[in-house]
């Protein structure tokens, strides 16, 4: 490995769809830079797996909700890059970081909603907006969002609204980049396995087998379904996808 690898910054990048994106990148050859709010022992396991792969990564601290610390986060993002790489530039910017929040819209309390929109939509938006000097022109950006934004499941309206503006996001993030020539795309999974959400698709059997019932494929989702989703998105081949939502649920609810 070389410092000429692509690099990608993936938030929330210690575990679940983070931590796979980051070794399906590795595997491709994209050195990495994963950030993490309080695992910081799963987010070294994550880098170690990277380097055991032939590629390089570290792990940055970051709270997505806390935009006052953004741009202290991107002065310590360039002199990683600097020490590390040589580089004062990524190529790829993976918005994934997130948690689940469950309740009846008449049962949704303020707090929750708030955290929900600081971490799924404002955090996004103003992180997003502190990195565009540091992402390398002709880079990619892709946003995670949710099969929860095409078909509607009782307990998920605030969460599912903040991905439906991020999907939103995602197509003037790639007008407006347009002449930077950045490619800007969502990916939207649907139920996965993973400890998303205290881990209850994954836990809760009756769940997961009537999320299989709903489900082309007959089965329910696991992570190594979307990192290479996401891996395919950031690779040369696939630069003319552009402001596209692309759903990776096995056929949910069709």
């Amino acid at each position: 490995m070389t410092s000429q690898n692509k690099i990608a910054l993936i938030t929330g990048g210690s575990r679940g769809l983070g931590r796979n994106t980051a070794l399906a990148l590795a595997k491709a050859g994209v050195d990495v830079v994963i950030t993490y709010q309080s695992q910081e022992a799963r987010a070294t396991e994550v880098v170690a797996a990277i380097e055991a792969l032939g590629g390089k990564a570290t792990a940055l601290r970051l709270d997505t909700a806390d935009v006052s610390s953004f741009k202290g986060f991107v002065e310590t993002l360039r002199g990683k890059l600097g020490a590390l790489w040589s580089r004062d530039r990524i190529d790829f910017l993976v918005n994934n970081a997130g948690f689940g929040a469950h309740a009846a819209i008449d049962a949704t309390t303020e707090e929750t909603f708030d955290k929900l929109m600081a971490v799924h939509l404002k955090g996004v938006f103003f992180l997003t907006q502190s990195l565009l000097p540091v992402i390398a022109d002709g880079g990619r950006i892709v946003n995670l969002s949710s099969g929860l934004t095409r078909f509607s499941l009782p307990g998920y309206a605030a969460y599912a609204m903040m991905k439906g503006g991020i999907e939103v996001f995602t197509r003037y993030l790639a007008k407006e980049l347009g002449p930077r020539g950045i490619a800007v795309n969502t990916v939207a999974p649907g139920a996965i396995e993973t400890d998303f959400g205290g881990g209850v698709v994954r836990d809760n059997a009756g769940l997961n087998k009537m999320i299989a019932g709903q489900t082309a494929l007959g089965r329910v989702g696991l992570p190594d379904d979307i990192g290479p989703v996401i891996a395919s998105l950031l690779a040369d081949a696939t630069g003319w996808v552009n402001a596209q939502r692309i759903e990776a649920s096995g056929g949910m609810f069709l």
